[in-house]
């Protein structure tokens, strides 16, 4: 994993993106810590082609995006363009809202649409990919739901995007998943996983959790892993603090600096 690599999810800074004046101060920010790459999730309303003014004048490439469940499966063609303005090849489909995943023909039905949104992305040389939380580790038929949506659509037509603290929260093991996923993992959600004093699960940032990243990253790498994307969905503090806690353990612990 090389630093240029490494990317923050916007969604971290939330609430220092709703208009676009935020947007600036808070990319010039971002770059300031070091990151190369953000994947755009989380913003206020903001034009793609002034969007995309600002992250090219910050030095930031636009590595992947989070766009809403019901665009991607309905309206696909209107992400590909937005994609497009933003030079931006990947996009993952960030929550499963309003899908039972306790009953198997819903998910059975996510998959089958999935699979047809990712086909309109792929034509156009786009990759869609699947952001995981930890309800897709409900069994069905000896299988996790993740195995199944992955099984019943086409590798290319629906990629990884593996939440590593999601995966943990759900029993299942991130590096295996990285693994399990071998050729079909572009985009990998880097989130650590802490107990609290009160032993409850918490957000950590990444070095500051309990999830062994040397074994998470070599299974990526090995999976043909393109993007590393730092998100902290809760921080103790400051999120801009907790963003560079993260790159400077990566950069000090994790990246390839040769």
């Amino acid at each position: 994993m090389q630093l240029n690599q490494v990317a923050a999810q916007l969604y971290t800074l939330r609430d220092y993106l709703k208009t676009p004046a935020e947007i600036a101060a808070t990319l010039k920010k971002v770059r300031a810590i070091g990151y190369q790459a953000v994947q755009v999730s989380g913003m206020g309303e903001i034009a793609e082609d002034e969007l995309a003014r600002i992250l090219q004048g910050e030095g930031l490439v636009c590595c992947a995006t989070h766009e809403s469940s019901d665009k991607i499966l309905n309206e696909p063609q209107w992400v590909a363009e937005r994609l497009q303005k933003l030079n931006c090849k990947f996009t993952a489909y960030p929550f499963p809202g309003g899908v039972d995943m306790n009953d198997f023909s819903q998910v059975t039905g996510l998959a089958k649409r999935l699979d047809a949104a990712g086909a309109v992305l792929w034509e156009l040389g786009l990759t869609l990919a699947y952001h995981n939380h930890s309800h897709e580790f409900i069994r069905h038929q000896g299988k996790s739901v993740l195995q199944h949506l992955y099984e019943l659509t086409a590798p290319q037509h629906l990629q990884g995007e593996i939440d590593t603290y999601w995966v943990q929260a759900g029993g299942g093991d991130p590096a295996a998943w990285c693994r399990y996923l071998k050729n079909r993992l572009p985009l990998l959600h880097m989130k650590d996983f802490a107990v609290s004093a009160q032993i409850q699960p918490m957000f950590a940032e990444i070095g500051q959790g309990n999830l062994d990243w040397r074994g998470i990253i070599q299974a990526a790498q090995q999976s043909g892993c393109q993007w590393y994307i730092v998100e902290q969905d809760t921080c103790p503090g400051d999120p801009f603090t907790s963003l560079a806690t993260s790159f400077h353990y990566i950069s000090e612990e994790l990246a390839d600096t040769r």
